[in-house]
Order: C-alpha cells, then sequence, then structure tokens
C-alpha cells in the first residue's frame, strides 16, 4: 500500500517534469519563430537588392503558424497539473485566440497554395476544388 508521502513525492515529480516539458515546448516555439524572422529579414534584403526573394509573407504566415501550434501544446500541458478554474478560463481564451488566428492563417496558406483550406473535402474525399 502507498503512503500520503510517496504519492506526494510521485505527484511533485510529475508536476515538475510537466513544468519542464512546458518550458522545452515555449523554447520551440521561440526557437521556431527566431529562425522564421531571421530568414524573412534575409528575404526582404534579398528583395531590397533587387534578388528573387519568395513570397516573405507567406514564409513567415507558416512559421507563426507553427509556432502557434507549439505554443498552444505549452499552455495545455501547463495547465494539464492540478489545473484550477482560473487556469482553465485563461486557457480556454488563449487556445481560442490562437486557433482563429491559425485558422485564418491556413486559410490564407491554402489560397495562396491554390489548395483548399484544411479539412475540405468533397463527400469522396477529394479536396474541395475552387470556384
Amino acid at each position: 500500500m502507498h503512503d500520503a508521502a510517496s504519492l506526494e513525492g510521485l505527484e511533485a515529480a510529475v508536476s515538475t517534469a510537466a513544468s519542464w516539458l512546458k518550458l522545452g515546448i515555449e523554447a520551440v516555439s521561440v526557437a521556431i519563430i527566431l529562425v522564421g524572422m531571421l530568414v524573412a529579414i534575409v528575404r526582404l534584403c534579398a528583395h531590397a537588392s533587387g534578388r528573387p526573394a519568395g513570397d516573405v509573407r507567406m514564409g513567415l504566415a507558416r512559421v507563426l503558424s507553427l509556432a502557434l501550434e507549439f505554443q498552444l501544446a505549452a499552455d495545455i500541458v501547463g495547465t494539464a497539473i492540478s489545473p484550477n478554474w482560473e487556469q482553465i478560463g485563461k486557457l480556454a481564451a488563449v487556445a481560442a485566440i490562437r486557433t482563429f488566428l491559425n485558422y485564418f492563417l491556413q486559410r490564407e496558406l491554402a489560397a495562396k497554395d491554390g489548395a483548399p483550406p484544411h479539412g475540405q473535402v468533397t463527400a469522396e474525399g477529394a479536396p474541395v476544388s475552387k470556384p
């Protein structure tokens, strides 16, 4: 039979692991944004000097969309251990805002690539064609 002290120690270890995991996921998100911003700056400089630079805005949108996914994952991990109602409310608000932003970023990216927005398919499973 487990005593209360060993359960408390296990709970503390899981909570510490979740905190480190959340920090790691947030660090990955920041690194993604940093690399994306550096690439965007290089592309802007190339464009300013007359060389082809690709679509800087769409590249940056892809990076931000990926970073938002990592940030949402970090928030979920952070709220998973002993959440209170205030934390759950904050997570819901942040998740809604990030999901809203990501939805419109994905739509814009799909429109730019000529593909249907994510998740839209015909009854047969084929992607929806644009009119």
